[in-house]
């Protein structure tokens, strides 16, 4: 634990010594310095719990009541703070030479100074054994990404979207705080090692009514349908860096907080992994084909959060089923399946956000039908969002098929069953996880097609060039993890056995060992032997190239034209026209609103179309919602008159009622 606090300290140092020096230069290197050592350091301490060492805590007696001030880094903490420390470092080396041309003057002090706040308030939630700490530290991080999301605060949907962002996350914080209250009422204590104790006596109905409110405190700021508003709004309006580390991480605090109340809910009915299956099945499906209908790149990498998060409520709802029926095999595929792609989602879609921030630095634009042609102009930057794109799509031998396996054998699992429940079970999984994938790949060959390939739609694409090392070296980082993570997945997936032990207490170690070792055996088989095979045959292949090309010329033409006589970029697949016989087949889902003016006549004039697909659950339920609330709380206003005196009255009013009503109940 002291390892990890230094880690804290150093990221703290570093964004407090970037906050005091200001405008200067040296603000970014000392707060992406910090990040750095601090990252490193703290990946240090996580790498030596996980891997056979001891719990480490640090508990102190303080003031505030319901428990005392309580560290604790087991293996779950240890899991989540990998991803985090890894990302974070990352993230803040691309940050250096982003926000050198994204500042444009403004002081960027502030802005590394709540980076590194926000790490070390995530890692403090990750970490935190009391209810009190817990939620100082949930607090903190929400303020401290709101300030990093409004960073361009000067433009109107910049300011819009953090405050979207501040509301969500305020509603879910309430039901957190119902959570720990409740929890307290049962432990009389806010430490987290009372409470499994105290709700082994508590009416069986309490630990449902705990794990709703845990699923929608923490689903929000998770992101799961229709708890997701804020994504699509906050991710594009933050710098790509932080869009990065909070798609990345920062959204795996709410499944930490799912998966750690796991641990002391007890056993859990069976219709609460059921409640998390249907989660995952919305929140994946929809979520990706409402990325499949975006056309800013950044908007639609948000919904692939939405998406993957989806996945990962579907293994941890594979997990509880599996938990419940006392299917070991099946709970552990789940929940490491689960557990596996928050690593991976935090690999490949950290690299896809700082890719996404490189295309809109060099061409001026987020707009995938204003962008083109830029593999050649941004070879380093393709590549590795090529990689990224692929991972996402779950195709092998890369890190998002391996976890996204274990998932589908879950499933299969669950369809071998003589349990109905199970059996529909897993045909849900089976099913979402099959049409995802698919939705995922055409979605990342329309949005890897329209940005890389063919010609340059519009000038700023034309004059792309590609971004400097301190960003490149990041993704190419990046990039490798993903390959590594498919490649060493079996080892990793061992590398979880003392997660899953946690959240299996029922089961006896050696039906987990034997599950892991099954599990590690389909991994090393489907993905590690795939890839080796691959790469054999990529190596051969390219080297049957080389010897056929050895003596003969190459030379360059224009692409084949249909006919054309003078075809132009114009007359290519725009992101729209790609998506459009997809998005047909769920325009009952998507209501998507399209307008414009069709050719018409012999010699038509300029014709024009536009599409667009606002946020279902935007729409149809939380602007009706707040609409109302505004009607309902406008009636009020007659309260707020600008009468101090008034006011103070109102106060001694409430501190009269409060005294009388104490000494009324003693």
């Amino acid at each position: 634990m002291t390892l990890l606090l230094i880690a804290l300290l150093l990221m703290l140092a570093g964004g407090l010594a970037a906050l005091a020096a200001g405008r200067s230069a040296w603000s970014a290197r000392l707060g992406a310095g910090g990040a750095v050592t601090g990252g490193l350091a703290g990946l240090a301490a996580a790498l030596r719990v996980l891997l056979g060492g001891t719990p480490e805590s640090v508990r102190l007696p303080w003031s505030v009541p319901y428990g005392s001030f309580h560290l604790h880094l087991d293996a779950l903490s240890a899991f989540f703070l990998i991803p985090l420390f890894l990302l974070a470092a990352l993230a803040a080396v691309y940050g250096i030479g982003y926000m050198r041309k994204a500042a444009h003057g403004r002081n960027q002090g502030p802005s590394w100074f709540y980076y590194n706040l926000l790490t070390v308030s995530m890692a403090v939630v990750l970490v935190a054994h009391n209810g009190v700490l817990f939620l100082t530290a949930w607090e903190t991080m929400s303020l401290a990404s709101f300030f990093l999301v409004t960073f361009e605060h000067e433009e109107p949907r910049v300011r819009a979207a953090g405050w979207m962002y501040l509301v969500a996350t305020h509603l879910g914080t309430a039901f957190l705080v119902a959570m720990f209250l409740w929890l307290g009422h049962y432990a009389g204590s806010l430490d987290f090692d009372t409470f499994a104790s105290a709700l082994a006596a508590a009416p069986p109905a309490a630990a449902g009514g705990l794990f709703l409110l845990a699923v929608i405190g923490f689903g929000t700021k998770a992101g799961f349908m229709p708890l997701h508003v804020w994504l699509p709004e906050a991710h594009p309006a933050a710098p790509s860096h932080v869009s990065a580390l909070m798609s990345g991480v920062m959204i795996k605090t709410g499944i930490y907080g799912i998966v750690r109340a796991l641990t002391f809910l007890g056993a859990l009915p069976a219709w609460c992994g059921g409640l998390l299956l249907a989660i995952g099945v919305v929140s994946g499906v929809l979520g990706v084909l409402f990325a499949l209908a975006q056309h800013d790149l950044k908007r639609l990498l948000a919904y692939h959060s939405v998406e993957n998060i989806g996945i990962i409520a579907l293994g941890l709802g594979v997990g509880l089923l599996g938990r419940a029926g006392g299917l070991p095999a099946v709970a552990v595929l789940g929940f490491a399946g689960a557990l596996f792609h928050v690593l991976n989602h935090a690999l490949f879609k950290g690299l896809l956000f700082l890719g996404a921030g490189a295309v809109a630095q060099a061409a001026g634009t987020r707009e995938l039908d204003r962008l083109g042609g830029l593999l050649k102009r941004m070879p380093w930057t393709g590549l590795t969002f090529l990689i990224g794109a692929a991972a996402i799509a779950g195709l092998p031998p890369l890190n998002g098929f391996a976890s996204e396996l274990l998932v589908y054998v879950g499933g299969f699992r669950s369809l071998l069953q003589p349990v109905p429940r199970l059996v529909l079970a897993g045909a849900a999984v089976v099913g979402a996880l099959a049409l995802i994938g698919g939705l995922a790949a055409a979605c990342f060959a329309k949005a890897f097609g329209i940005m890389f390939l063919g010609e340059p739609r519009h000038a700023d694409s034309a004059g792309a060039m590609e971004v400097g090392w301190t960003q490149r070296i990041p993704m190419a980082m990046l990039a490798g993890g993903c390959i590594l993570a498919g490649l060493l997945a079996p080892w990793i997936i061992r590398g979880l056995t003392p997660v899953l032990r946690q959240l299996l207490p029922a089961t006896a170690p050696e039906a987990i060992s034997g599950a892991v070792r099954a599990a590690s055996a389909l991994e090393r088989i489907a993905v590690t032997g795939v890839g080796v095979l691959l790469t054999i045959v990529i190596a051969t292949l390219a080297l049957v190239r080389r010897r056929l090309l050895a003596d003969r010329p190459v030379t360059v033409a224009g692409t084949w034209d249909c006919g054309y006589a003078r075809p132009s970029p114009r007359m290519q697949y725009t992101a729209s026209s790609f998506a459009q016989p997809l998005l047909d087949n769920f325009h009952a889902l998507l209501r998507s609103r399209r307008g414009g003016t069709p050719p018409a006549g012999i010699f038509p004039a300029p014709s024009s179309f536009h599409s667009s697909t606002p946020d279902s659950g935007q729409r149809y339920l939380f602007n009706p919602l707040f609409a109302r609330l505004a009607g309902l709380l406008g009636r009020f206003r007659w309260l707020q008159h600008g009468r101090v005196h008034l006011y103070v009255l109102y106060i001694a009013v409430t501190l009269l009622a409060l005294l009388l009503w104490k000494l009324g109940g003693s």
